[in-house]
């Protein structure tokens, strides 16, 4: 789903369809409620289907950016319906839980089900992915990758960068979340990088979670 210039009144508006996706228990719900409205419970019921949930983000004074966040079941990577859900993504999370390595053995399945339902471009280029380390406040459970490990996985799939997060802790969503947003409007060709707004190049650059050594990862 694109976005719109407002060209007339030197405002600029987009909307953009974002995939948050995972195996069951990851926290994805955790992550969206802690990024949309600042909350964080114990006790979510896990998903079933889809659920929808939208952030409002003042990129700068004058473009404002609409993510259209897709909460889909841990359990729908083995139904058929990813492929209608996927349908206009512009970018995705993938989420484990740091705690179960399970979780991220599973992180290929889901990447490689999206590259294989939903691209952009005339070149039907993979959309951006973004990997989160989640739930890093239980580190003390955690199984141990090092930050190397997790830079060669990424590269390796395709990843455009990887998060260390926490939603019980506000650890590095809203981070994630631009990274994968700035990622974003590169690729939107329509934008065309009007002179009213900082374009992501040119902005300071979000870094992976490599830079701060959170709970789980160890080097």
């Amino acid at each position: 789903m694109k976005g719109q210039d407002n060209d007339d009144e030197g405002y600029n508006e987009y909307l953009y369809k974002i995939l948050v996706v995972g195996d069951i228990g990851t926290g994805k719900t955790s992550i969206i409620k802690r990024f949309v409205h600042n909350i964080f419970s114990m006790h979510y019921k896990s998903t079933i289907g889809v659920d929808f949930a939208l952030k409002v983000i003042n990129w700068d004074p004058k473009t404002e950016v609409r993510l259209q966040l897709w909460d889909i079941a841990g359990q729908e990577r083995f139904g058929s319906m990813t492929r209608v859900y996927y349908k206009e993504a512009v970018g995705a999370m993938i989420t484990f839980d740091v705690t179960r390595m399970s979780t991220f053995e599973a992180v290929a399945k889901w990447k490689a089900d999206i590259d294989s339902k939903v691209t952009y471009g005339p070149d039907d280029k993979p959309i951006p992915v973004v990997l989160l380390a989640n739930k890093c406040d239980l580190g003390k459970d955690a199984f141990v990758k090092t930050a190397n490990d997790m830079d060669k996985y990424c590269k390796d799939h395709n990843f455009i960068g990887w998060f260390e997060t926490s939603a019980k802790d506000n650890m590095n969503i809203e981070k994630a979340a631009r990274f994968l947003v700035e990622h974003i409007l590169k690729n939107d060709v329509r934008r065309n990088a009007p002179q009213n707004v900082v374009r992501p190049d040119q902005a300071p650059q979000p870094q992976p979670a490599n830079e701060s050594r959170g709970c789980f990862i160890n080097t």
